[in-house]
């Protein structure tokens, strides 16, 4: 079948995704180590997996230690807001910092003498590598939801277009690269940590636009892994 350019976008549609209230209720606050405002964020969806990879008692209530930790780690990544809270947007880009310092973190995508973007699904984050050599920095992204999976395997980049736009569905789709039927790399302003989309591999705008510039026709691509919540 010949892939249409409405065809293709029809596939980008952006389908909410809901994800766990926050559970219990906010610690007492106590006052910053660092003597600015106290921390006063309670307990959130991500607290065991930020506990975790902080090293903090894993108990999956926040504490004013845990608070603490998590905004010191907020403000270290540029996170906004940096209150301490165990979010999702958190949790990510802590994995993706990790991808990033540890190159063992990177070892379930090929290394070829070509340039790869690899696309984890699981912990969903994307990055480009040149042999052993980070050329794009992991950042987060938002896969297909459940029944709309974003497809796997080797893939080639076959049409880029920069400013796409969806006719079907009134889907901005900029910095598109598509690469397997409708499935594009492409950029959204909708939140990344809230939704799924139709396929499509979602990034924040600027960093779609980054990778547009690094990327030409007919580069490959490595997607693996299954995303939190879907079936496949």
């Amino acid at each position: 079948m010949r892939w249409l350019p409405s065809a293709i976008a029809a596939l980008s549609l952006v389908v909410p995704v809901s994800h766990p209230a926050a559970s219990g209720p906010a610690h007492a606050a106590s006052p910053s180590a660092s003597g600015g405002p106290a921390c006063r964020a309670g307990t959130a969806p991500y607290q065991r997996e930020l506990e975790r990879e902080l090293r903090l008692p894993v108990d999956g209530r926040q504490s004013a230690a845990d608070c603490e930790a998590i905004r010191r780690l907020q403000q270290r990544l540029g996170i906004r807001p940096a209150d301490g809270s165990a979010t999702l947007r958190t949790y990510r880009f802590l994995v993706a910092d990790k991808i990033r310092r540890n190159p063992a973190e990177r070892r379930a995508c090929p290394v070829k003498p070509y340039r790869v973007t690899c696309v984890d699904l699981t912990r969903q984050i994307l990055w480009a590598q040149s042999g052993n050599r980070l050329v794009f920095a992991p950042v987060p992204i938002r896969s297909g939801r459940d029944g709309l999976e974003t497809r796997t395997g080797w893939q080639r980049i076959y049409w880029k277009h920069r400013d796409h736009y969806s006719t079907i569905y009134h889907v901005p789709m900029p910095y598109a690269q598509f690469f397997n039927g409708g499935q594009a790399l492409h950029g959204t302003r909708t939140d990344l940590f809230s939704s799924g989309s139709g396929g499509c591999v979602n990034l924040a705008v600027d960093d779609a636009r980054r990778l547009y510039d690094l990327l030409q026709k007919g580069d490959r691509l490595y997607l693996w892994g299954t995303k939190p919540g879907t079936g496949s």
